[in-house]
């Protein structure tokens, strides 16, 4: 697939806020993003009030038409469509007809799949990057224009890191774009999939090592048990000495490995997140008392 040079009439695929950079950019970069294509408004906070989407939100503020339904494309008139995050396959009977470029947040052919950036976190991988690959029918095996390489910062967590990749994959497109989209190069190695974390992946199992657990709360939906009721850590750092296994000692839970992991931030269920030392003060642990079922 190759695209001409200059100012494209597109279509934009994407959902969640790591979408809107690249669909502000090329809005910015005299592109004309015909369409937008986004998932269905969900119901959010305590009125279940139906939200739209980031992508959604953001394109009708530029006053952008929007559709739930990617066979739209086809009567668009577009010459390209731009994927990052949509969150869905896209039908081969539109991509026969629409050429299409991905945006996605990984060093391909390593984690194709819907949740490379928290995979990559929970794998412990040090390098990551952003690849911008043509849109086949198969899950993420086009062939790539460009790949960037990033480093995994120790403490990064996911969203931290997803920013990251979202600013450098938006130069990359635009840059792309500008050139004319060239030839491209077959993925070459071993595929990893990145499937969607289920929630007992995020459960905080402390008989697991420092490190891991570690890993599992940099994804920022982590979770134990406190009394019955469910407590999300959202930030904590290993310390090299802890109590017994899942025994609470000040703020730092003892793991299955010796170490500890210190808590920092917390959120109690019903709860705003707060720092740990101030949950503790309310919560007054008792000597011995332990997280998890």
């Amino acid at each position: 697939m190759t695209a001409p040079p200059g100012r494209l009439r597109l279509a934009f695929l994407g959902t969640p806020e790591a979408s809107v950079p690249t669909l502000r950019a090329v809005v910015a970069a005299g592109h004309e993003v015909a369409l937008v294509v986004t998932r269905p408004d969900r119901r959010r906070g305590r009125g279940s009030a139906l939200v739209p989407s980031p992508v959604k939100a953001v394109a009708l503020a530029e006053g952008i038409t929007v559709t739930e339904d990617v066979d739209d494309v086809l009567d668009a008139g577009v010459d390209l469509g731009v994927v990052v995050a949509f969150g869905r396959l896209i039908k081969p009977h539109v991509l026969e007809q629409v050429p299409m470029v991905n945006v996605h947040f990984s060093l391909l052919p390593r984690w194709r799949g819907a949740a490379p950036v928290e995979r990559a976190i929970l794998a412990g991988d040090t390098e990551t990057g952003v690849c911008l690959m043509a849109v086949e029918a198969g899950l993420d095996t086009g062939p790539v224009y460009r790949c960037e390489r990033v480093d995994i910062g120790a403490e990064e967590t996911a969203d931290e890191l997803r920013g990251r990749l979202a600013t450098i994959g938006t130069s990359l497109l635009v840059e792309e774009l500008d050139k004319g989209l060239g030839p491209s190069t077959p993925q070459e190695g071993d595929a990893t999939y990145a499937a969607k974390l289920e929630p007992h992946e995020l459960r905080l199992d402390w008989s697991r090592p420092a490190a891991e657990l570690q890993r599992v709360v940099r994804l920022g939906r982590a979770w134990t048990i406190f009394r019955g009721r469910r407590l999300r850590v959202l930030r904590a750092a290993v310390v090299e000495e802890g109590p017994a296994v899942g025994v609470l000692d000040g703020t730092v839970v003892g793991v299955g490995d010796g170490r500890g992991l210190a808590l920092q931030d917390v959120q109690a269920e019903g709860r705003g997140a707060t720092p740990a030392v101030d949950w503790l003060r309310g919560a007054r642990p008792s000597a011995g008392e332990r997280l998890g079922p």
